[in-house]
């Protein structure tokens, strides 16, 4: 079980990795606004929000690295990584932190691809972890719901 330096070292990973998840939603609604309402994942803006998303999506592969490397278990953040979604996330990451001669790396393209319902998948392990770290901090009772 991790100490509670360790625990929280990994926190600041997750609240990093979440921040770029609030700044990529306030974009897509902006832009979304700009547009009629309809979210808007190409065109004009669609280079800032690719910039969000895909920050957003390789730090919380750091969170899913830290959790394994502590050996942290929780029910829902477990069932959700035992997709397949995890590997191709990994190299997401690599993809958008290791330079690419290609702009569009095929570590950038096949999560998106390939991927199983990748954004539903993202939002809620990211919501799962953010409630683990709400229990383990005692602001929700253990046996909260997953919400």
């Amino acid at each position: 079980m991790a100490v509670d330096e360790e625990l929280l070292s990994l926190h600041r990973y997750f609240l990093a990795a979440n921040q770029q998840r609030v700044e990529f939603e306030r974009v897509l609604r902006e832009h979304a606004a700009e547009h009629g309402g309809a979210p808007v994942y190409a065109g004009e803006n669609w280079n800032e929000s690719w910039l969000w998303m895909s920050y957003w999506y390789a730090g919380l592969y750091v969170v899913i690295e830290g959790w394994r490397d502590l050996g942290l278990a929780d029910e829902e953040v477990d069932r959700l990584l035992n997709s397949p979604n995890v590997d191709l996330l990994r190299r997401f990451r690599n993809g958008t932190f290791h330079y690419q001669r290609k702009y569009w790396s095929e570590k950038l393209v096949e999560l998106i691809r390939d991927g199983d319902n990748v954004p539903q998948w993202v939002s809620e392990l990211n919501r799962m972890f953010g409630r683990y770290f709400l229990i383990r901090s005692g602001r929700i009772p253990p046996d909260a719901p997953p919400r």
